[in-house]
């Protein structure tokens, strides 16, 4: 299994971050945003799920999927001691 690191170093996988961010979305949503197939869109939300970065929740026949922000605020606390006071 990635990393919560590891998962964020992809580029479309931050982009699909900074998409759920936002609001919910279905995997429709998401491929008309990348140059992705619904393979590769899924593949990514995949790994995103298995690092506790998205919940995925039925609706009729789609799934929606949300950001999970807890990951994330446990990186940001590592490394707030790292990067220092804010200016």
């Amino acid at each position: 299994m990635l990393t919560v690191f590891e998962i964020v170093a992809d580029p479309t996988r931050r982009g699909i971050i900074e998409l759920l961010a936002q609001r919910e979305r279905s995997v429709g949503e998401l491929i008309e945003r990348f140059t992705l197939t619904q393979p590769a869109i899924s593949r990514q939300l995949r790994l995103l799920r298995e690092a506790g970065l998205v919940s995925v929740r039925p609706d009729g026949q789609r799934r929606l999927y949300s950001l999970r922000t807890e990951p994330l605020e446990e990186m940001q606390r590592w490394l707030a001691p790292l990067l220092g006071p804010a200016t």
